[in-house]
């Protein structure tokens, strides 16, 4: 079920919704504090099925009734008050250069600013809650990368976020192009260019034939750079801005870079192409004429590439290790896959379930994976041990 609503009736009226107010009833202009009971029933029938919310005209819309709907909500669906409105996707439409709430402050408002902070002054019941109602905001378009189990389908959504997100930006896409050869020469075979182009990174050592770049891109560094400084593989980061030597680039499609990058300025390191020679069945491509009956033909490429692959999306096991601040998940498993790593691994990359969103529906099965016999005997060893040294070394534990 979605609810609609406005906070003016003329608003509510354009979206055949009701006004804020009128939904939490109580008066527009009320300075009365609005008591919220957790057994009200008439509460929770009014927000059991809702799962959308959609609230028009936000400039109208202040941080204290924002506030004081997360507050409703959460109570009327018994749900942790840390989750944003309890659990309800809330799509919010308007500007913020229209006429601003009556009695409250807009939904921008920057507590941060110097000319907001008052050590001296305790903050009152209703600023704590309107930060509040701006960290809900600061939430609004977090950005959450999509943990996959197949490497095909996370080039295919990193290829498709990539293109979106430079039309969103009004930016033109530039995609680098690897450099491919076979013994020594430029291959000129449109087939099998675009057969090796291609290919899936994981089968080339995460060389990627076709990498996109926009600002603002995250990024996965592929091979150890400078280990030293942490750029190692694996290292996630932002793509900001791609630096050459404009006479190192040629007009040709397939152009060469080439350059020393001498003037980089201080703490900026540069990424170099990596070579990488791995081999390639092109027995489908070639014309039947020139099959050899059951045996493949086989090439040897070299490839030099950028060591970066795009991170809207990685797989599973790409992520293990990683603590994220957002993430979406699919649990709808591989048929093929039985493993509770599949299942633990992904639901344990964040450290709150309110960061974590699961993108379909999924068989409850996989959730009743259970570890194999050796792995509980591993973790029963490995807790004996652990009560073993808090008696052994008790003055350690107190």
């Amino acid at each position: 079920m979605m609810r609609k609503l406005a906070p003016t009736g003329i608003a509510a009226a354009e979206i055949d919704g009701m006004t804020i107010h009128s939904f939490l009833g109580e008066q527009h202009n009320s300075r009365k504090p609005h008591t919220i009971k957790a057994s009200d029933s008439k509460l929770e029938k009014a927000w059991r099925l809702v799962e959308y919310l959609i609230i028009d005209e936000m400039s109208m819309v202040g941080l204290t009734l924002l506030a004081k709907l997360n507050r409703i909500i959460s109570a009327a669906k018994h749900v942790d008050p840390q989750i944003p409105f309890g659990g309800v996707n809330v799509f919010i439409f308007g500007d913020y250069l229209q006429y601003r709430p009556v009695y409250d402050v807009p939904l921008h408002t920057d507590f941060s600013l110097p000319s907001r902070k008052n050590s001296s002054k305790l903050l009152t019941e209703k600023e704590i809650q309107q930060c509040v109602a701006r960290s809900l905001i600061l939430q609004i378009n977090c950005v959450a990368p999509i943990l996959v189990f197949r490497n095909e389908v996370r080039i295919q959504l990193n290829y498709k976020a990539a293109a979106h997100n430079a039309k969103q930006l009004n930016h033109s896409q530039m995609v680098c192009v690897a450099q491919d050869t076979c013994k020594g020469r430029t291959i000129e075979d449109q087939i099998l260019i675009k057969r090796l182009l291609e290919l899936p990174d994981s089968k080339i050592e995460y060389l990627a034939g076709l990498l996109p770049f926009i600002p603002g891109m995250p990024v996965i560094l592929t091979q150890n750079i400078a280990i030293e400084l942490g750029l190692i593989n694996g290292m996630s980061g932002i793509f900001r801005q791609l630096v050459y030597d404009v006479d190192s680039v040629s007009t040709d499609m397939l152009s060469k870079i080439e350059c020393n990058l001498e003037q980089l300025e201080p703490n900026l390191v540069p990424i170099p192409l990596i070579e990488q020679t791995f081999r390639v069945d092109i027995t489908d491509i070639l014309p039947k004429d020139k099959r050899e009956f059951k045996r493949k033909a086989i090439l040897s490429i070299k490839r030099c590439a950028m060591p970066l692959v795009p991170a809207y999306c990685i797989t599973t096991h790409k992520s293990q290790g990683e603590t994220l601040n957002k993430v979406v998940i699919d649990l709808k498993l591989p048929n093929d896959t039985d493993d509770i790593a599949a299942v633990y691994v992904p639901l344990s990359r964040v450290k709150r379930l309110v960061d974590l969103v699961i993108l379909q529906h999924f068989d409850y099965k996989v959730l009743t994976i259970k570890p194999s016999k050796s792995q509980l005997a591993g973790m029963e060893r490995l807790d004996k041990l652990y009560l073993d040294t808090q008696t052994r070394f008790s003055q350690w534990f107190q």
